[in-house]
């Protein structure tokens, strides 16, 4: 199955360093300003999901709180635009954004992009799509624009 989001060896190394020292954790990928292409790393509902937000995928890491899996939202508008994209979680040297968990460790999260083949976006549009508004009304899936 074609996944909407997946994560470097590199990002997923130190994303179970994060889980081991702050339980579980979650992604945003926000269009605004401010690292607006960073994802950001939170402890798991320290950050506000909206209802418009889109789960593009659970990553499955490992680590101490592995089992939870880490969820990865992103904004809706910035699902619309990048609906033709896989994204791909990646840590690179530097320092993390502001309020994102790896700020102090050294390295910080990437967001890098691959295109989906014919095929692919095939496949993706025959899934359901999960929005904020949906995981609080009981996970059903919504109508989003892909």
């Amino acid at each position: 199955m074609t996944a909407r989001v997946v994560i470097t060896e590199t990002a997923a190394d130190l994303l179970t360093r994060l889980q081991d020292q702050h339980g579980p954790v979650m992604f945003h990928q926000s269009g605004g300003c401010c690292d607006g292409s960073a994802p950001m790393c939170y402890p798991d509902g320290e950050f506000l999901i909206g209802d418009r937000d889109v789960l593009l995928g659970t990553l499955d890491v490992g680590g101490q709180t592995g089992e939870h899996g880490v969820p990865v939202w992103i904004s809706g508008p910035q699902f619309v635009a990048w609906a033709h994209t896989q994204l791909i979680i990646d840590a690179v040297p530097g320092r993390g954004a502001g309020f994102s968990l790896e700020a102090p460790e050294g390295q910080r999260f990437l967001t890098r992009g691959r295109t989906f083949t014919d095929e692919e976006t095939a496949e993706l549009a025959a899934q359901p799509i999960v929005t904020g508004a949906d995981r609080d009304n009981g996970g059903r899936a919504a109508s989003v624009p892909r």
